[in-house]
């Protein structure tokens, strides 16, 4: 047992240091940032381990088939028809490539991402032996599936699901030192403008209005407004800190997003009973139609604006992937169609 833990913590200590490279790929100018790994460190242990433990919690991978559609509720509940799954699945130029430079790999592991719509509708229900209609109900779809990401086996997977994770916390990070750079440029410039502003409106009162009136300077308290602009402008500005300590910043930036991971990175459990055709069923309603009591994964990513996005794992054979003539003539048909419009 010890051996084991030794492993693991060794291997997370490897985790650890390979993201901070990661991190100083993406923004070589960190490695001048004094006792920048050491700094880094430990709030990126901490990201670590919270994506690890949202991964390791993520249900094993699913079979994606149009076999599996009548017998699997979550297949049955992500696509329309059997035949969708292929074809769905089949676009995915990440999926291709896998395939292509893996010959002897018989599937594929991967994420399926999916958007979920709720839409409130009237429909029809059984209530006894009678048929009820125009009844407040909720559906559930899903749309726009996307496999951007694979492997040849559940752990190669789920090893990266975690390095990307822990970019996009790094890409979060490093946003917010480039917002923290744009305000600061926008202050400067709001300052010159405004200390132009204000000598001029002092200097009207050298002139000839002085002395006929209707000058700006005449008004205290336009003078004023200005005034207090200025100066709370150079209060901002002095909040940003001198420009010797923009590095430093920028790194406080990134360790601050990885030291609270669960404020940017989010996976929550989205717990719903659907009969065949989508439909919510509510706690206590008797319809007499069979459901699933079903639990779907929903991620909060950290991109500006945040995405939210409905995934799974998945297995995909290698024998189901269409070519991609197939998938091409499908696109063009629901393009003709009007169905993308």
């Amino acid at each position: 047992m010890r051996v084991r833990e030794t492993q693991a913590a060794a291997q997370d200590r490897e985790g650890v240091e390979a993201a901070i490279e990661r991190l100083l790929a993406l923004h070589p100018q960190l490695h001048l940032a004094r006792h920048g790994r050491k700094r880094l460190a430990p709030a990126v242990a901490t990201s670590f381990a919270h994506v690890r433990a949202l991964v390791d919690a993520v249900p094993p991978a699913r079979e994606a088939s149009a076999a599996a559609w009548d017998g699997d509720p979550y297949i049955h509940a992500w696509f329309g028809a059997p035949d969708d799954v292929a074809s769905r699945i089949s676009r995915s130029a990440e999926l291709r490539a896998f395939f292509a430079a893996n010959g002897d790999v018989p599937e594929a592991y991967a994420v399926l991402g999916m958007e979920l719509t709720e839409r409130h509708v009237l429909g029809a229900r059984m209530e006894g032996e009678t048929m009820r209609r125009d009844v407040p109900q909720t559906t559930v779809s899903f749309s726009d599936h996307q496999v951007r990401m694979c492997g040849p086996g559940d752990a190669e997977l789920r090893d990266e699901i975690v390095r990307r994770l822990l970019d996009e916390l790094a890409l979060a990070g490093l946003a917010r030192g480039a917002a923290d750079k744009s305000r600061r440029a926008v202050l400067e410039r709001e300052r010159a403008l405004l200390k132009t502003r204000l000598q001029l409106l002092e200097r009207q009162g050298q002139g000839i209005r002085s002395v006929i009136g209707g000058d700006v300077a005449s008004d205290p308290g336009e003078l004023a407004r200005l005034q207090a602009q200025v100066e709370k402008n150079a209060r901002d500005l002095a909040g940003l800190g001198l420009r010797e300590d923009a590095l430093e910043r920028e790194l406080e930036h990134v360790r601050a997003v990885f030291a609270q991971p669960e404020r940017h990175l989010t996976v929550s459990t989205r717990c719903l009973s659907l009969d065949r055709m989508n439909v919510v069923i509510e706690p206590g309603t008797s319809t007499g139609t069979p459901m699933s009591e079903l639990e779907f994964r929903i991620v909060r990513l950290p991109t500006l604006p945040p995405r939210v996005r409905a995934f799974s794992l998945v297995r995909f054979a290698r024998t189901s992937l269409l070519p991609e003539t197939s998938v091409f003539e499908e696109a063009e048909q629901l393009l003709s169609s009007g169905l993308w419009s």
